[in-house]
């Protein structure tokens, strides 16, 4: 089965889900499976928490460094310091994502308005 293999306005919708679905869902299942099993402390559920952590960085690290859209016209210093300056404020705020958040969106948005 391919991509291509219907001709039908509905079947690269019904593609796309099913093989995000088969691509994902085995591994969800497979780690609450496993989950349960694994000691928190762990060798192994210490690695895949790094890999998980190395991951978001890197999409991060990539919309900061790369991005798309209008944010691709904002200077690459502004959208590092913002991006710090929601870190630094993720720290002190008692490490909760949603002021870190806030403040990195904050401080672009006013370094967006200085220019």
């Amino acid at each position: 089965m391919t991509f291509e293999a219907i001709d039908a306005w509905w079947w690269p919708y019904a593609f796309i889900l099913l093989a995000g679905w088969l691509a994902t869902d085995a591994w969800r299942f497979l780690g609450v499976y496993l989950g349960g099993r694994i000691a928190e402390e762990s060798d192994l559920l210490v690695l895949v928490r790094c890999i998980a952590t190395a991951l978001v960085a890197a999409v991060i690290a990539n919309l900061v460094v790369f991005p798309n859209g209008a944010l691709a016209g904002v200077p690459l210093a502004l959208r590092v310091g913002a991006a710090a300056a929601g870190f630094v404020a993720y720290l002190l705020g008692g490490r909760h994502i949603i002021v870190g958040v806030l403040a990195g969106e904050a401080a672009l948005f006013a370094g967006m308005a200085l220019l």
